[in-house]
């Protein structure tokens, strides 16, 4: 079992601080693709909209979550050991291993399975975690 990630909001306040704090990140990122794409001043000014900003501000946030890798059995000896979290799993349930999202801030756990496309896996699990948990806690 293996962690990838670096964070894990244990409040929605913590949330709503780090979902800010990428924001900046997240235009310096937009303007940096747009200039290597060469846009001109008029075609940045259509295309990058602030709809665009906030993408790339959601992806990054949900990039950096912590995100728990481990076989089916570690998922189920997690959520015995959390018995008070919702569970929000994709995926089947016949494959051998799990990544999965603890949100305290929610008490939520999201989880994604797979038998061998880890990276895969992780990826849509952190989308997921985003829809599920932390969008509505981060744009109230």
């Amino acid at each position: 079992m293996h962690t990838e990630g670096i964070f894990t909001p244990e409040t929605a306040a913590e949330a709503r601080e780090r979902y800010e704090a990428v924001g900046p990140t997240a235009q310096t990122t937009v303007r940096e693709v747009a200039k290597a794409m060469d846009f001109d001043r008029e075609e940045y000014d259509e295309r990058v909209t602030g709809a665009v900003v906030e993408t790339a501000r959601e992806a990054i946030f949900a990039s950096l979550l912590a995100v728990t890798v481990g076989t089916r059995e570690e998922y189920e000896d997690w959520l015995a050991d959390h018995p008070a979290y919702d569970r929000a799993d994709i995926g089947s349930e016949h494959v051998s291993n799990v990544a999965w999202h603890a949100a305290p801030a929610t008490e939520t756990v999201v989880a994604a399975t797979f038998e061998d496309k880890e990276a895969a896996a992780v990826g849509t699990l952190r989308r997921q975690a985003f829809g599920e948990v932390y969008r509505e806690l981060v744009t109230e």
